[in-house]
C-alpha cells in the first residue's frame, strides 16, 4: 500500500541553503527579513480578503435596491416624476445605515444610491424629455449589469486569495483537536454537623501464657485494678450527655424531609441528585427534627422525617449497594418488604409521639421562678395603701408633725404615686385594691421575674406598700438550701 505525504505540501520549510544573500550582509539579518516578508504578506492577504467581503456584503444590499427602482420606474406612470422625488428624498431624508466597516468617512448606502442614480440622470438630462425616461430605465439597466458582473469578480478573487492562503500551514491553522485529561473523583460529602460516628476498632490477636500459682491473690501479676480505676459518677455522665450537642439538618436534608409519604421514587431521584443526603448521622438528624416537629404541634412533617430517616437506616443496613437494592425492592411493590417498613414507620412515629407528650408534661411540670412578698418578721404584715385619686387642688396638712412640710413635696409626692398607681395592669390593681398579700403574691408569681422585679421596686418607692422592718426578704431557693443543708448533715 503506497503512503500518501501530500499533507506535507502545505508546509513551508526552508534550510540556510534557500537564502542567498550578499556577502556584506550576515546570513541572520537575511533570516529576519525573509521572515518579516513573509508575515506582512499574510497579513496583507487577510487585509485583502476581509476588503473583498465586505464590498461583496455591500454589493448585496445595493443590487436588491436597484432592482426595486427598476421595477418601479417600469410599472408605474410618471416613472420620471418617481425618479426625481427618490432623488429628492435621498438629498434631504438620508438614512445613517452605512456598511459596518472601520473606515474613515464611510459613506452610507443611500449616499451610493445617490451618486449612481444622479450618474443615470446625468446621462438622460441632455435628451428632449420624452426620451429621458427611457435612457434612465436604460441607465439603471447597465449599472445592475456591470454591479453583476463586479459582484462576480470579486467572488472569484476570494475563492484566489482563500486558496493561496490555505497553500501553506500557519499559526492560525493550529487547533486543538482532541484532549485528554485526568478528573479526579469528586470527595465524599461531609458528614452532618454534630453527627456521632464511631471510630473503627482494630482488634490484635495477641498470644498469652498463663501460669497455675497456688496463691492467685498473693501475685502481684493478678492483682485487682479496682484502685486504679477512675470512678465515673452517674451525674458526671448525665452532664456530659447534657453538654452533647445533636445533629442539625443540613440544606439537603431540609428538603428531603419534606417529601410525600410512600413515595419512594420521589426519594430515589432526590438521593441520586444529592449525594450529601446519604451521610453519617442524617438519620440521626431527622430524627431529633421529627421530635422538634412533633413537640410544636407539626405532626404530619414530624411523619415525614421519622419516614425519612428510616429509610436512610434501611439503605444504610443493606450494606455499600444498600440504596438501589432498598427502592429496587419498594418500587417494584415487594409487598413483604413493604409491609415492613411501613410498620417499622408507624411504630416509630407512635414511640416518639408518645415520648414528645411525655417530654412536654415533664416541661410543664418545672417549678416557675416567681417573686413572692415575704415580711422579714414572721409576727409583721406587709399592708398597701392604695390612693383613691389624684391630690386634690385645695389640699391642706393638718396634725401634728406637719408644720415643717413643705406643700408643693408633698402634693408631688402624691401625685407621683397616684401615677404609678394608674401605670400597673389591671389585675395588679384590683389585688391592691383587696389589700391581701395573698392576693399580690398570686399576681405577682404570674409575671416574669423581671417584670414582677420592677412592680416591687415601684411600690416600693411611691409608698404604696408599708411594712414594719423596712425590707423585704425573698425566699425564693430557701427550700433548696435547707436540703442541701440537710444532705451536709
Amino acid at each position: 500500500m503506497p503512503l500518501n505525504y501530500s499533507k506535507w505540501d502545505q508546509l513551508e520549510l526552508s534550510d540556510d541553503s534557500d537564502i542567498e544573500g550578499h556577502p556584506n550582509v550576515d546570513k541572520r539579518s537575511l533570516i529576519r527579513w525573509k521572515q518579516r516578508d513573509i508575515h506582512e504578506k499574510r497579513e496583507a492577504r487577510k487585509i485583502k480578503i476581509s476588503a473583498l467581503h465586505a464590498e461583496i456584503a455591500c454589493n448585496g444590499v445595493l443590487s436588491p435596491r436597484l432592482h426595486r427602482i427598476r421595477a418601479t420606474l417600469g410599472s408605474a406612470d410618471g416613472g420620471l416624476i418617481y425618479f426625481q422625488q427618490l432623488v429628492e428624498r435621498l438629498q434631504t431624508q438620508p438614512s445613517p445605515e452605512a456598511p459596518p466597516t472601520n473606515a474613515k468617512d464611510q459613506p452610507t448606502y443611500d449616499a451610493m444610491m445617490l451618486s449612481l442614480l444622479l450618474q443615470v440622470w446625468d446621462g438622460a438630462k441632455s435628451l428632449p424629455a420624452d426620451e429621458q425616461e427611457a435612457a434612465v430605465l436604460s441607465g439603471l439597466d447597465t449599472h445592475i449589469k456591470q454591479l453583476a458582473r463586479h459582484t462576480e469578480k470579486l467572488e472569484k478573487d476570494v475563492v484566489d486569495e482563500e486558496n493561496q492562503q490555505k497553500k501553506h500551514i500557519t499559526s492560525d491553522d493550529i487547533y486543538e483537536g482532541f484532549d485528554s485529561k485526568y478528573t479526579p473523583a469528586k470527595p465524599p460529602p461531609p458528614p452532618v454537623k454534630n453527627a456521632k460516628i464511631d471510630a473503627p476498632t482494630k482488634t490484635k490477636a495477641t498470644k498469652t501464657t498463663e501460669f497455675e500459682v497456688l496463691n492467685p491473690t498473693a501475685s502481684n501479676s493478678n492483682a485487682p485494678l479496682s484502685s486504679v480505676t477512675p470512678n465515673h459518677s452517674p451525674d458526671s455522665v448525665e452532664e456530659d450527655e447534657l453538654e452533647e450537642e445533636l445533629p442539625e439538618l443540613t440544606p439537603s436534608l431540609e428538603q428531603f424531609s419534606q417529601l410525600s409519604l410512600w413515595e419512594y421514587t420521589q426519594s430515589f431521584n432526590f438521593i441520586q441528585s444529592n449525594r450529601d443526603v446519604v451521610v453519617p448521622g442524617a438519620s440521626d438528624a431527622l430524627l431529633v427534627a421529627a421530635f422538634r416537629a412533633e413537640s410544636k404541634g407539626q405532626f404530619g412533617y414530624a411523619k415525614k422525617c421519622v419516614h425519612q430517616s428510616l429509610l436512610l437506616q434501611y439503605c444504610d443496613k443493606l450494606g455499600k449497594d444498600g440504596v438501589r437494592l432498598f427502592f429496587q425492592k419498594m418500587i417494584s411493590g415487594d409487598q413483604r418488604a413493604i409491609s415492613v417498613f411501613v410498620n417499622d414507620v408507624e411504630g416509630t412515629y407512635s414511640h416518639l409521639k408518645t415520648r414528645a407528650k411525655a417530654a412536654a408534661t415533664e416541661t410543664s411540670d418545672v417549678q416557675k421562678e416567681q417573686i413572692q412578698l415575704v415580711p422579714e418578721n414572721p409576727s409583721a404584715t406587709i399592708s398597701f395603701n392604695v390612693p383613691d385619686g389624684p391630690p386634690p387642688e385645695d389640699l391642706r396638712l393638718e396634725g401634728p408633725g406637719t408644720e415643717d412640710l413643705d406643700l408643693e413635696q408633698v402634693r408631688e409626692a402624691l401625685h407621683m404615686r397616684w401615677d404609678v398607681f394608674q401605670s400597673f395592669p389591671e389585675d395588679l390593681k384590683a389585688a391592691l385594691k383587696v389589700g391581701t398579700l395573698d392576693e399580690v403574691n398570686r399576681v405577682l408569681g404570674s409575671m416574669d421575674v423581671s417584670v414582677a422585679e420592677d412592680v416591687v421596686a415601684k411600690l416600693d418607692a411611691a409608698g404604696i406598700m408599708s411594712f414594719v422592718s423596712g425590707g423585704i426578704r425573698d425566699e425564693t431557693g430557701d427550700e433548696d438550701k435547707e436540703e442541701d443543708e440537710e444532705n451536709a448533715e
